[in-house]
């Protein structure tokens, strides 16, 4: 029997659980290597917050179980303005941004769901990640995102920002 999977916007009640994905996701990513992204308490609860506040916050359930979140934010992304060592593909075209991912860590397939789900509403995604998180660079890879360059976050901070379009 195949799992029930629906995609919906977060509310308030979900935001507990989506700070236990987050904390699930940093645990990840130190099993993987990537010990610097996401310090304790980041993001802050009130990011989250904020992100549902604004209709930006998704969750994806299955089986009736919170399994996967992340903010899906219609662009210009400021953070985005400016982009080293590279260029985007497309620099016109209005996009989305997804940012804060977290699933459990026996959630297959989350990655697929959620771009599905995102490349309905858009046809022009930017993702940035930690230089250390192998695994979503892998992951954007498989889903033929292009690498683009650096960009630097609000704290100064470097990512590698791809872009795909459809």
């Amino acid at each position: 029997m195949a799992n029930s999977i629906i995609v919906r916007k977060a509310s308030i009640d979900d935001l507990t659980r989506i700070l236990e994905l987050r904390d699930l996701a940093r645990n990840i990513m130190r099993a993987n290597g990537n010990h610097d992204q996401w310090p304790e308490g980041y993001p802050k609860e009130e990011t989250f917050l904020q992100d549902i506040e604004q209709g930006h916050s998704y969750v994806m359930e299955e089986d009736g179980t919170v399994v996967a979140t992340w903010a899906f934010i219609p662009g210009p992304d400021p953070t985005y303005t400016i982009i080293y060592n590279g260029s985007w593909i497309d620099d016109e075209l209005p996009y989305y941004v997804v940012h804060r991912i977290a699933s459990t860590p026996d959630s297959h397939g989350v990655m697929d769901t959620m771009l599905e789900f995102c490349f309905s509403q858009t046809n022009c995604l930017r993702i940035d990640t930690h230089r250390d998180n192998l695994i979503m660079q892998h992951i954007l890879q498989k889903h033929a995102f292009e690498y683009c360059g650096i960009i630097h976050i609000a704290n100064g901070d470097e990512r590698l920002a791809f872009q795909k379009i459809i």
